[in-house]
């Protein structure tokens, strides 16, 4: 697979990858190596990461917890208090070998420390891949609140190794395939069609589909690196999707949600908004919600909670004045941005999620 080129980094996958990586680090002469993992990744993935360097070089390797819960600033302070104390300077290169929670908030280390040292991501779930590891965006939540604190600044590199996803459970690989099936919805309807029967998909046919998934989301973020514009439609799903997963995450009576998990949810409810403000047809609509609980298992959301939810909506990053935006499907393959919707319809979404029978 050739490379794929972004405005200031290249995605490389699988044979490609540490090939170059290694030319990288022989040319770029980096005081030290900082490998950032989570304690999945420590055991399962960095022993393989490690077998692929070719040469000697002072390597560090810096372990969180697991899991969004601790994708928090408190965690990035023991991540710079550790680069500190083992002597790190601008000169220093920080390795992000894990999911979304390792490659978003160690590049929002990496960014900050010093006013910045290079980094490079190594996304080793299908989420990651597909998504988090891709256009740069890094950052932390705050309490609940996703994603809030970060700044958009592209890592060197990416390396994209498909074998990774060997080490992965199945509702981790599950959650990946719903910023997939988004990558379709928003832009290319041949691929949504691909997308929509994974029933005998092979180790090929996905490596494929994250290629192609990779390459949509690259063309918007090239044309529009700091999400001006287009790069809002990389938001579907994710303006009620987000609410949903902040609430699940900090209510003790709550499962928690993986991320897909809850943009599944999203995509389904803003094909619902779509379909009453847009001119997405009642059979796409059908067609959107039937593909995506062929994957996603409907959730229970408690009714009295769901004011509760909607009241997060007004702590999404696309709203401006107070004002909250969706984005929203004119058809399958077709998105509008900076979309405004009735509260009272935002509750009906709800309840079109939750009469749905399965």
């Amino acid at each position: 697979m050739k490379p794929i080129v972004s405005k200031d980094s290249i995605v490389y996958f699988n044979e490609d990858c540490y090939t170059a990586l290694n030319s990288y680090l022989e040319k770029a002469n980096h005081s030290t190596i900082f490998i950032l993992v989570d304690s999945n990744t420590h055991e399962y993935c960095l022993p393989t990461f490690m077998s692929k360097i070719e040469k000697s070089y002072s390597i560090e390797v810096i372990e969180i917890e697991a899991g969004e819960i601790h994708k928090t600033i408190e965690t990035c302070s023991g991540v710079w208090n550790v680069l500190s104390e083992l002597g790190a300077d601008r000169k220093s290169l920080l390795i992000n070998l894990g999911g979304g929670v390792v490659t978003d908030l160690g590049g929002f280390v990496a960014c900050t420390f010093k006013r910045g040292i290079n980094y490079i991501n190594i996304p080793t779930t299908l989420l990651s891949m597909v998504d988090a590891s891709v256009g740069g965006k890094t950052g932390v939540d705050l309490g609940n609140l996703k994603n809030m604190v970060g700044v958009i600044s592209e890592s060197e590199m990416v390396l994209v190794d498909t074998n990774y996803l060997g080490t992965l459970p199945a509702e981790q690989m599950r959650s990946g395939l719903a910023e997939m099936l988004k990558h379709g919805l928003i832009k290319d309807q041949t691929y949504w069609k691909k997308m929509s029967d994974l029933s005998k998909l092979t180790t090929e046919d996905l490596d494929l589909l994250i290629y192609d998934s990779v390459i949509i989301k690259n063309e918007i973020v090239t044309i529009d690196p700091t999400e001006q514009n287009i790069r809002k439609f990389l938001n579907y799903g994710h303006t009620i999707g987000h609410a949903i997963e902040s609430f699940y995450l900090t209510h003790p009576d709550l499962p928690t949600l993986l991320h897909g998990e809850a943009i599944a949810i999203g995509m389904i409810m803003e094909g619902f908004l779509s379909h009453h403000l847009l001119d997405l047809s009642k059979e796409a609509l059908s067609e959107i919600t039937e593909i995506i609980l062929q994957t996603f298992p409907k959730v229970s959301i408690p009714k009295q909670y769901e004011q509760e939810i909607i009241n997060l909506l007004i702590h999404d990053k696309k709203n401006e004045n107070g004002t909250i935006y969706f984005v929203l499907l004119n058809k399958i393959g077709e998105a509008t941005y900076n979309c405004t919707v009735p509260n009272d319809l935002i509750q009906k979404s709800f309840e079109y999620y939750g009469n749905i029978t399965t």
